[in-house]
């Protein structure tokens, strides 16, 4: 478990967070800007010592203000990216990687070095100094140096920020194999909804320096101060789903899950590999009855479980239930009261195949 329940000021800036998380996956701490994400990250590491309150990690009490427990950060062996790299500039990737294993408990030094070389993808960089890295590779290197240190925990502070589209799209695929691979608990912190979608296992909401909600990425997709954060492009549900096979002819790949099918743009994964699909509420139609010549290939039938209405605005929010799934829908308030839609109604959630992109179908393996 990750247990937290502390309060401290940082300048005029009040924190008073209280969570409790299972310490396996990813744990998401998803805010705006200055709602107090880093420095909850930043108490974790022990880079930020709380006035009071506590902190555990898998039963380890790291800090605890009733009994004078405060573990300096060097020694609570837990592996911290930053926003920016921070590698060595006079050194090469493969001294930056060392580094980092000389920081690992001695004895826990082993031949770590080339799966983890292998499994971020640097093998070509290890002859290269940061100068000559792209942003996304200086984070990869970055991310290395930190496993290599054999830590209890990652704790990632917003490692796409500062990068542009190309370099995010070029290190996300590391990032959705990370935990898998290493079984490492990580806690990402990010302020950019589509990150989340894709990579978390469970949300906490933070907001004025406090955990406003907690809960898993399916519950938390469709919370209202998640999508008010999210916005109106990102805001949406997931789909926990399972390869069933491909049509190479149309470059098209079938998912399966509890609801039903799904047919999204080929992707490189065998029969049987976990997907999670994000799909956007701006991206689903909802009709009453199964419609017949059209285009969009997915027609999912599911029961409508929430309407939500903007009272000064043309949208409505429905939650749908497929199976054991959940899937968003946003449409006018002037279509949900033309077709009567309502808590309990039998309809169908209409996709678009080409409206779920590659980077919203995430393997889980």
């Amino acid at each position: 478990m990750i247990e937290l329940d502390i309060q401290t000021r940082l300048g005029e800036f009040a924190l008073n967070a209280k969570l409790q998380a299972p310490s396996d996956g990813v744990l998401a701490l998803f805010g705006r800007s200055g709602s107090g994400k880093t420095s909850i990250l930043r108490a974790l590491a022990g880079l930020v010592r709380p006035d009071q309150g506590r902190i555990a990690l898998g039963g380890n009490v790291l800090f605890d203000s009733a009994t004078g427990i405060d573990v300096p950060a060097e020694k609570r062996r837990l592996g911290y990216v930053f926003q920016d790299s921070r590698l060595f500039p006079h050194l090469d990737v493969a001294a930056n990687l060392r580094y980092g294993a000389m920081r690992a408990p001695g004895g826990e030094r082993s031949a770590d070095f080339d799966a983890i070389v292998a499994l971020l993808g640097i093998e070509a960089l290890l002859a290269r100094k940061p100068v000559a890295l792209s942003g996304g590779e200086r984070q990869r290197v970055a991310i290395g140096r930190a496993l290599l240190a054999r830590p209890r925990a990652l704790l990632m502070d917003e490692p796409l920020a500062s990068l542009d589209a190309a370099r995010k799209a070029e290190l996300l695929p590391y990032l959705d194999r990370l935990q898998a691979e290493t079984k490492l608990p990580i806690v990402y912190v990010s302020h950019a909804a589509d990150e989340v979608m894709r990579l978390a296992d469970r949300i906490a909401l933070i907001d004025a320096g406090e955990v406003r909600a907690l809960g898993t990425i399916a519950d938390m997709a469709l919370h209202p101060e998640f999508t008010a954060i999210a916005g109106r492009f990102d805001a949406g549900g997931v789909l926990e789903t399972t390869v069933a096979d491909h049509m190479p002819d149309y470059a098209l790949t079938r998912l399966e899950f509890a609801g039903g099918t799904l047919d999204v743009p080929a992707l490189d994964a065998s029969p049987g590999t976990r997907v999670r699909v994000h799909v956007r509420a701006r991206d689903v139609m909802v009709a009453t009855k199964k419609p017949e010549g059209l285009s969009a290939r997915n027609a999912i039938q599911a029961t409508i479980a929430r309407v939500t209405q903007n009272a000064d605005g043309p949208d409505a929010e429905l939650a749908l239930v497929a199976g054991d799934q959940i899937i968003a829908a946003r449409l006018t308030r002037a279509s949900v009261a033309e077709l009567g839609l309502r808590e309990g109604l039998q309809v169908y959630a209409i996709l678009k195949s080409v409206a779920v992109g590659k980077s919203d179908a995430t393997r889980r393996d």
